[in-house]
């Protein structure tokens, strides 16, 4: 064994027994170590004496057959290394991760641990934290990331004292490519498709001349006049420091038909991507030196097509309770996403001493453009056909940098880590118009901009995310009769965050006479009706919304761990930390506006957390895990201001009284390493949470459906999950050439989940619309399950390789059982996501040209064509909240490699 090798697999040297960024860079370095180790399968012990100090005699390490990142950490861990997202060979690490056991990601971007939402996931990168682009959400959406950048994935599920407190379901540590083994350099080009998308009919509209790579050109810019109004935080509206004529002159100055026109595209392009990868290695002295840097481009197109309904309450129908559709609109959006990325990664290596220095730039487009048709029996009558529409513009970019120093002093290691990280979402010129059928006189649509259902809006939305942190960890390694490992550090996190949205309404000052109401939107909105017609533009409810905020998190947090080889194969690892946190949320009113509520959690948390691992044998070891966490509100969750998740065609509204969630974590698991990347695991897992933070739907603002946020009482979670990965030679199967070198692979495992709320008598929650405490029976249903949870998630990969070279066909299975994704509002049934099956296919093979090497992969992604639904259902009635066809992708994509 190198020297290296035994660095990196030490059950005791690593320092991956108390660094998050170790433990990851254990992961990524696994393929190369695995080719370091011995091959003499007869040992049953494996002696390493330990590099750089005597600790009174040999360290008799059991387990030779356990895969390196699994041995060297105390924790339950699955690892995605390189092979793993290859061969599912998904374009970012959200569709990755999905193949892990007890993993389900949620609108291709939010991963869910054992069926527990976002909100209980913590996602590192190199070990350190990230801000969010998202306005709804603190976690980073994980379709962030493309596979490209990503050296290897490790999820813990267990929870260590060397990880932030805020642990419900698992850590996700995504590790950067960092020192190369031998230079390279690979381009990469892609063309791909679907079904319901690809030349077929689609909504796009003009936008800027610089769309096409994902930055505006100063076309949605907010014009000075109404950029200095906003400035100014009084409600813009005349007697507010404005007359008529200045209202008139802001609806003029916005950019108008670019912006506001759909047009129909009966050919949408297909989806196209290229990147391009190089790295080396250099010996500068002592050190080894790697560079790394990745760029990127996507420009990718998606429509979907379907029902979107709501009912205003429960209904008698036939004597029955039922519900019925007062809205049903049929609707058609087209997503144009543009995403460009680069990474610069730094290493060095020097004696027992690593550092690096890693740098990530990514900024996500998506350009939205939407129309809807039906009726709304809430707002308008119930014979009157609608036609809305939509568009939207919306730039999520996230740069972080990044410095981790792994260091090796004798017994003493030392390990340092700091960050920055900035992510921002800027939404101008979000746009939406109505018009209502007249049938009795235009027989036309019309709209004069006052009528229910009549009407045209814009609003301007922005964020910026600031984070900050910081971390050392020590390690001291001795020998009191057993080996024993003291670990200790403190860490630093700082989240600031501002965000403000501005809502405004086309309103004419005398109304909108015939035939002007039938002129299309941007006629209807010329700088001649504006001026001729009175139209002015007024903020909307400057009254009583909350039009901007700012947010803090402030969290320092220190540790004490010891991790200890009992007895033969017998390790405990426990220790202690100690957590406080500040968050507050300032809600921003407008001058004269209704006084807002502010969030300010000050709390502190001594958090256990112990592992037991059994080794009992050289190919099995068995867990056990007991812990203690928090799960904190998020910034979405408090600020009582509204936004469009676009995923859902939903309003989010947050709840400023919120309250931490505190978990236990029980933990059971067996792993059999039935041979070099085989494996058989057995778990099962027990969590019970205080005040979990629950989606709360409600109606509101004329049948409007929002989705609030309130703490239920108490709830449970617990459940099993198995996993086994085989692999079947063919060789002596079948003959003929082909199979010489060929083998089978299984990949399948399965989680069951059960979770309820626990709901008593007496029991009292913060209703989500008037702030005010209420029964807790009239917002959850004793045994009601968690929001996000899936009982059932089931993952199958049955795919042929080779040996001997780059040759994978592999089909990929996925099952998500139904979930609820909010309460149901105003006493109606949950609303209940169905996602079910999905068959998927990828090919890949290395191909030599003329001495040149290529890389050719084909995917076909939901061959089934499963489509997606949200739904209540009552007796004999459904309502589908939201319904729509995915149908089926293919992707062909070629790798150059030098």
């Amino acid at each position: 064994m190198t020297k290296r090798a035994s660095l990196v697999t030490s059950l005791f040297l690593s320092t991956a027994l108390f660094s998050p960024a170790a433990l990851a860079q254990v992961a990524a370095n696994d393929a190369e170590t695995q080719a370091d180790q011995s091959d003499d399968a007869s040992e049953k012990d494996v002696d390493i004496s330990a590099p750089g100090g005597d600790f009174g005699g040999d360290i008799i390490v059991r387990g030779k057959f356990i895969p390196n990142p699994i041995r060297a950490t105390s924790e339950v861990v699955s690892v995605l290394g390189a092979e793993e997202i290859a061969r599912a060979a998904d374009g970012d690490i959200a569709g990755s991760l999905q193949r892990v056991t007890g993993l389900s990601v949620v609108g291709g971007r939010f991963v869910f641990v054992r069926g527990l939402g976002e909100r209980y996931s913590l996602a590192l990168l190199n070990g350190l934290p990230l801000p969010s682009p998202e306005p709804l959400r603190r976690v980073v959406p994980l379709d962030l990331f493309p596979t490209s950048v990503i050296a290897s994935t490790v999820v813990q599920k267990s929870y260590s004292v060397n990880y932030p407190g805020e642990f419900g379901g698992g850590v996700i540590n995504l590790t950067t490519k960092s020192t190369p083994e031998e230079p390279f350099l690979k381009f990469s080009f892609s063309l791909s498709g679907d079904t319901e998308t690809t030349a077929d009919l689609g909504y796009t509209y003009d936008g800027s001349d610089s769309d096409i790579v994902g930055y505006d050109d100063g076309t949605r810019k907010i014009p000075g006049g109404l950029a200095a109004a906003i400035g100014k935080n009084v409600p813009i509206s005349v007697g507010n420091e404005f007359t008529s004529q200045d209202l008139q002159n802001f609806a003029a100055s916005l950019t108008n038909s670019q912006t506001a026109v759909i047009q129909r595209n009966n050919d949408i392009p297909a989806n196209f991507s290229a990147e391009v990868t190089g790295g080396t290695t250099i010996d500068v002295g002592d050190a080894l030196v790697g560079i790394i840097a990745t760029a990127g481009y996507e420009n990718s197109w998606r429509t979907r097509s379907g029902v979107q309904q709501a009912a205003q309450g429960i209904t008698n129908i036939d004597g029955v309770d039922g519900l019925a559709a007062d809205q049903n609109f049929r609707f058609l959006t087209t997503e144009n996403r543009i995403v460009v990325n680069g990474l610069l990664a730094l290493s060095a290596e020097f004696d027992e001493h690593k550092i690096r220095f890693t740098n990530l730039y990514i900024h996500d487009t998506v350009k939205d453009a939407s129309i809807k048709q039906g009726i709304d029996a809430i707002n308008v009558d119930a014979g009157t056909l609608l036609n809305q529409s939509r568009t939207s513009w919306f730039e999520r970019q996230l740069f972080t940098t990044q410095f981790v120093g792994e260091f090796k002093f004798d017994q003493i290691s030392v390990d340092l880590r700091g960050s920055y990280a900035n992510s921002k979402r800027d939404a101008p010129y979000e746009r939406t118009s109505s018009y209502a059928y007249d049938d009795q006189f235009a027989n036309d649509f019309v709209n004069d901009l006052t009528s229910p259902g009549e009407s045209a809006r814009i609003r301007f939305s922005e964020l910026n995310d600031d984070v900050y942190g910081a971390g050392l960890d020590l390690g001291y390694e001795t020998n009191i009769g057993v080996p024993v490992n003291l670990t200790a550090g403190y860490s630093y996190y700082l989240n600031d965050r501002s965000a403000q949205r501005r809502d405004f309404r086309f309103v004419p000052t005398n109304g909108i006479a015939s035939p002007y109401d039938q002129q299309r939107i941007d006629y209807l909105l010329s700088d001649f009706n504006i001026f001729t017609q009175g139209i002015e533009l007024r903020e909307v409810a400057a009254q009583s919304s909350v039009p901007a905020y700012t947010a803090e998190l402030e969290i320092h947090g220190g540790y004490g761990q010891i991790d200890a080889e009992l007895a033969d194969g017998l390790r405990l690892n426990v220790g202690v930390r100690y957590e406080t946190a500040k968050q507050e949320v300032v809600p921003i009113t407008l001058a004269g506006g209704q006084v807002t509520v502010p969030t300010g959690l000050d709390n502190d948390y001594w958090l256990p957390a112990g592992t037991v691992t059994w080794n009992f044998a050289d190919d099995m070891q068995f867990r056990l895990a007991a812990s203690k966490t928090v799960a904190r509100p998020q910034f979405r969750e408090l600020a009582p201001q509204q936004f469009l998740d676009l995923d859902t065609d939903r309003t989010f509204i947050g709840n400023p009284l919120l309250e931490d969630s505190e978990l236990v974590n029980l933990e059971g698991r067996f792993e059999y390493y039935i041979g070099r990347g085989e494996r058989i695991t057995l778990a099962g897992f027990y969590k019970d949470i205080d005040n979990p933070i629950e989606n709360v739907a409600f109606v509101q603002g004329g049948g409007t459906l929002f989705t609030g946020f309130s703490n239920a009482p108490n709830a449970t979670l617990y459940g099993a999950e198995v996993e086994l990965v085989k692999y079947f030679p063919l060789n002596n199967v079948f003959g003929g050439s082909f199979f010489e070198d060929r083998r089978l692979l299984l990949a399948a495992n399965y989680t069951y989940t059960k979770s309820e709320i626990n709901v008593a008598d007496g029991d009292v929650a913060v209703n989500p619309v008037t702030l005010l405490p209420t029964a807790a029976a009239n917002l959850f249903d004793d045994g009601d399950r968690l929001t996000g949870q899936s009982s059932h998630v089931a993952n199958l990969q049955l795919g042929l390789e080779s040996e001997e070279g780059l040759s994978q066909q592999t089909f990929l299975v996925t099952y998500n059982s139904p979930r609820v994704t909010a309460r149901g509002p105003q006493g109606q049934p949950d609303l209940i996501e169905r996602t079910g099956w999905r068959l998927d296919f990828v090919m890949r093979e290395q191909l030599e040209i003329s001495g040149q090497e290529f890389e050719v992969k084909f995917e076909a992604r939901n061959l089934l064509g499963t489509d997606y639904s949200e739904t209540q259902t009552l007796n004999d009635t459904k309502i589908i909240n939201n319904g729509y066809d995915i149908g089926t992708r293919l992707s062909m994509s070629i790798g150059i490699n030098f």
